[in-house]
């Protein structure tokens, strides 16, 4: 079984990937790191946002692998960090749906705590999207 586990740094994504450890040890976990876009670029400045997404993708990988250690640290889960570009909710369900996911992990509300009410609108979206079954860890 392959779980997903959507990660941001914030505290809920690492109670979201210590849970998927723990009641995931025996499958595989594939960690997804989701670099966001900036809005609004013009057809000149494509090729200088596109070079700048593959430096910010290729920062946000080195930076995650770093954060997670200490989570990782001490397991034996199989685990693979992966890093998009995009827009987290679709993103997650889009390489959930690619790439034969079992079941998805997201923590409550990720770094845009100010705009959470219940759930965080990520965690929201991807519990209504999704095929696969989603785990809200709060």
């Amino acid at each position: 079984m392959t779980v997903l586990v959507a990660y941001d740094g914030s505290e809920p994504a690492r109670e979201a990937v210590a849970y998927a450890l723990d009641e995931h040890s025996d499958d595989e976990v594939v960690l997804l790191r989701v670099v966001e876009l900036a809005g609004g670029a013009t057809d000149a400045g494509l090729e200088l946002v596109r070079e700048s997404l593959r430096d910010r993708r290729e920062e946000v990988s080195e930076s995650t692998a770093d954060e997670l250690d200490d989570l990782l640290d001490g397991t034996d889960v199989e685990t693979n960090l992966t890093t998009v570009v995009g827009e987290p909710e679709k993103e997650i369900v889009s390489y959930a749906d690619e790439h034969d996911v079992d079941h998805i992990v997201v923590g409550s509300y990720g770094r845009g705590g100010v705009s959470r009410v219940l759930l965080g609108s990520v965690a929201e979206t991807v519990a209504r999207r999704s095929a696969v079954p989603v785990t809200i860890v709060r």
